[in-house]
C-alpha cells in the first residue's frame, strides 16, 4: 500500500503569557516541515478555550483538538519545563484525548533552567506510556540560562542542535511509517 508523507503534529504545550513555547513551536516546526516524507501542522494550544475543571460532555474546542491528535499520525511536544515538570496546560489537553493517542510514535522539543527540560521529557514519557503511545528516546532540548536562545527567543541552530532535530525525525519518521502500516493491518487492542 503506498502512503503520502506522515502527518505530524507539533503540540504547543504553554500558553503562559510571555512564554517562548510558540517561537520554539515555529522554529522546530519550519525544520521539521523541510523534509519531504513530513506534512507538519502545528496545534498551539493557547488558540483552544479548553475549560478550567473537565466537563460532562465535551466542549466544541475539547473535541476540535481530539479530532486534530486523531487525524496526526505523529506527534512532536514542545514543552517548557516548570518545576521540574511539564505545564497543567499541557496535561489538561493530552488527556482531553485518549484512543487517539493509541500506537503513534511521540518526540519531544524541551527547554528549561538549567536541565534544558529533561524532568518534562521524562515525566511525559511516563504520561504518553501510559496512553498507549511510543516515545522516541531521541529529543532535542535546550538551556535557557545558556546562549542557545538568540534576543527573540529563537534556539540557535548549533551543529549539536541540528544533529538532534534530524535524529528525532528520523526515528519519528521511521516509528510513524511503522505504526501507521500496523495500524492499518491490524486495529489495535490495549
Amino acid at each position: 500500500m503506498a502512503y503520502g508523507a506522515l502527518r505530524v503534529a507539533v503540540i504547543v504545550g504553554s500558553t503562559r503569557v510571555g512564554r517562548v513555547c510558540d517561537t520554539v513551536g515555529q522554529w522546530f516546526a519550519e525544520r521539521a516541515g523541510r523534509r519531504d516524507d513530513l506534512a507538519v501542522e502545528v496545534l498551539d494550544l493557547a488558540g483552544y478555550a479548553f475549560p478550567g475543571r473537565y466537563p460532562d460532555e465535551a466542549t466544541p474546542d475539547m473535541r476540535r483538538f481530539a479530532a486534530a491528535i486523531g487525524g496526526a499520525q505523529a506527534f512532536v511536544v514542545v514543552t517548557p519545563e516548570y518545576n521540574r515538570s511539564f505545564p497543567a496546560s499541557l496535561k489538561q489537553a493530552i488527556d482531553f484525548a485518549y484512543d487517539e493517542w493509541r500506537a503513534k510514535p511521540v518526540g519531544f522539543v524541551a527547554y528549561g533552567s538549567g536541565s534544558a527540560g529533561l524532568h518534562a521529557v521524562e515525566q511525559l514519557r511516563t504520561v504518553f506510556c501510559a496512553l498507549h503511545a511510543v516515545t522516541m528516546p531521541g529529543w532535542v532540548g535546550f538551556d535557557l540560562l545558556g546562549d542557545e536562545i538568540d534576543e527573540c527567543g529563537r534556539p540557535r541552530d548549533t551543529d549539536h542542535r541540528l544533529r538532534a532535530i534530524g535524529a528525532l525525525l528520523d526515528q519519528l519518521s521511521w516509528w510513524g511509517r511503522a505504526l501507521r502500516a500496523a495500524r492499518d493491518a491490524h486495529p489495535y487492542v490495549s
